[in-house]
This record gives structure tokens, sequence and C-alpha cells, in this order.
């Protein structure tokens, strides 16, 4: 199984070279995640838009936990963490095969109790559904975790 597992990961990597980089690294925009795009490729938990919007993590106990065990979980769900600041986190999460790369940006808001989170495809107008249920993953991780 090792084989055709290295197989696809050789293609896909030579695949997600032809697709777009970033232009600007991701951040937080005046305190908030980026606000999605306006396509149906982006969920975001701080977006008002109907559409695009989807629940943030809650937070069950320490909210410093809550962080340390999503870093974790990002990783092993097949992440990459980039960008690790206070209240704010940025990986990237790669589509098999094809070598599409996804966004998926964190923020932490103790106060509230929860952690905000937005996923975002880089390339192309829709994704069937695959950011929203990547997001889904990660809370049922999170949750069963807490």
């Amino acid at each position: 199984m090792n084989i055709i597992s290295d197989a696809v990961g050789a293609f896909t990597d030579q695949l997600s070279g032809l697709w777009p980089k970033l232009t600007e690294k991701p951040q937080l925009v005046n305190g908030k995640l980026r606000p999605c795009p306006g396509t149906p490729n982006c969920v975001s938990s701080e977006s008002s838009n109907p559409a695009e919007k989807i629940e943030p993590f809650t937070i069950k106990g320490s909210p410093e936990q809550a962080w340390s065990a999503l870093k974790t979980i990002i990783t092993e769900q097949g992440g990459i963490v980039h960008t690790e600041e206070k209240e704010y986190l940025w990986s990237t999460f790669t589509i098999p095969l094809f070598g599409f790369i996804d966004d998926v940006e964190f923020r932490l808001s103790a106060k509230e109790g929860v952690i905000h989170v937005r996923s975002a495809s880089r390339l192309g107008f829709s994704d069937l559904g695959v950011n929203r249920g990547r997001v889904e993953q990660l809370r049922t991780v999170f949750q069963k975790q807490r």
C-alpha cells in the first residue's frame, strides 16, 4: 500500500506546483479573519453571509489547552501549520491527487470562548463542499479531544 500512497503523493506534489502561489501571506484584518471572496469555496465563522457561515469551535476548559490541541489535530489530519501567533494560526491542506491547496485559518477568542475558523480554496470557484466538510471534520476531532 505504501507504493500506491507514495505514487499518489508524488503526483500530487507535481500538480500542486502548477497552481498559483499566494501573493500575500494570510493574516488577520482589523483583528478578524479575512472575509471570504464571495465564491462558494470559502467558509468562515466570522461571515454574516449565510452561504459562507459556519460555526466557530467551542472551547471547553482552558483556551491555551484548546489552542494546543487544535495545532495537534491540524497536523494529525494532514495539515501544515505555517504561521502561529498568540491568537492566530494559518495552516494549509492539500487535496490528494489534484494538489489543490486550501488555506485554513483560526483565531482564538478566549473572551467569547471560541476559536473562529476560515477555510478557503486558493483556486477555482466551487469546491463541492470540501472546505465546509474539512472544518466539520476538524470540529468533530476537536470536540472528542476536549
